[in-house]
């Protein structure tokens, strides 16, 4: 999502130099699907191996049972909720946090205010971002630990509301908010120093 931001700021006239809301969410959530895409495979084993119910060597030996076992399917199962969340999650995340750097005075983006400004507006992008977008790793979660239990997207979200009520799709939110809300913004921060360093911006 970082080197897409950095081209399409290249490439593209901003107003003010900033990206209008539409063009950050087209960029987050275009970087996002892409890489998602690429990398559920992985995600699969991930959440799998971090679910303690599966007794895997390695990643490796992951990736080839669940293909011997499950085909193409199993590598892929809630690729769907994957992209509902990760997308989005990118996409409102460069929204929030462009919005709120424009709204800043443009003095704390200079010196050595620079860095805590950007990590800041990186944390409050974060939380915002998780928010709005923890129902779909709740659902996402569940397809995979459990990819034989449900039949659709659809099953799980009804299963989850009968079971938990409406806090059951916001289960997990305070750890997968500090994990995802901390290296995002310690990732943007970064980029926006290295930018500034070497001349791009």
């Amino acid at each position: 999502m970082l080197s897409s931001s950095s081209a399409w700021r290249r490439s593209t006239t901003f107003t003010d130099g900033h990206p209008t809301p539409a063009q950050a969410m087209s960029i987050g959530v275009a970087a996002r699907s892409l890489s998602g895409v690429c990398l559920i495979p992985i995600t699969v084993v991930k959440t799998r191996v971090e679910s303690g119910e599966y007794a895997y060597r390695g990643v490796n030996d992951a990736l080839r049972l669940i293909y011997r076992n499950e085909g193409l399917r199993g590598l892929s199962c809630g690729l769907v909720p994957t992209l509902f969340r990760d997308a989005p999650f990118s996409g409102l995340y460069l929204v929030f946090y462009s919005q709120i750097k424009q709204a800043l005075p443009k003095e704390l983006m200079v010196g050595d205010l620079a860095a805590p400004t950007h990590f800041t507006c990186g944390l409050l992008a974060g939380v915002l971002a998780s928010l709005v977008t923890q129902p779909a790793d709740v659902v996402k979660t569940k397809m995979q630990l459990y990819p034989g239990r449900y039949k659709s997207i659809l099953h799980v979200m009804v299963f989850i509301h009968q079971k938990y009520g409406v806090q059951g799709y916001f289960k997990g939110l305070l750890p997968r908010m500090l994990r995802r809300t901390l290296i995002a913004a310690m990732a943007w921060t970064i980029y926006e120093q290295l930018t500034q360093s070497i001349g791009l911006k």
